[in-house]
């Protein structure tokens, strides 16, 4: 995945250590958003059941057949 570092208002003429900091700028401002939309799943309806679904798949592994099999032959 290629960046064009004119999408941040960088120039042509920008040095390298310029073009480092601006991605590193970008990078960090990603990171922030990306766990902020994080913070608010898991606040909302669907991230709390989606929470609740993996504690019940959980649970329900964790009390499985206990090495019983499944189709039992008489």
């Amino acid at each position: 995945m290629g960046l064009c570092f004119g999408c941040f208002g960088a120039d042509k003429g920008m040095s390298k250590e310029e073009a480092r900091l601006a991605s590193e700028e970008a990078r960090a401002k990603a990171a922030e958003a990306a766990q902020k939309r994080q913070e608010q799943f898991e606040n909302s309806a669907a991230g709390r059941a989606a929470r609740a679904h993996q504690q019940a798949m959980a649970k329900q592994s964790a009390n499985s057949n206990k090495g019983e099999p499944v189709l039992k032959v008489w």
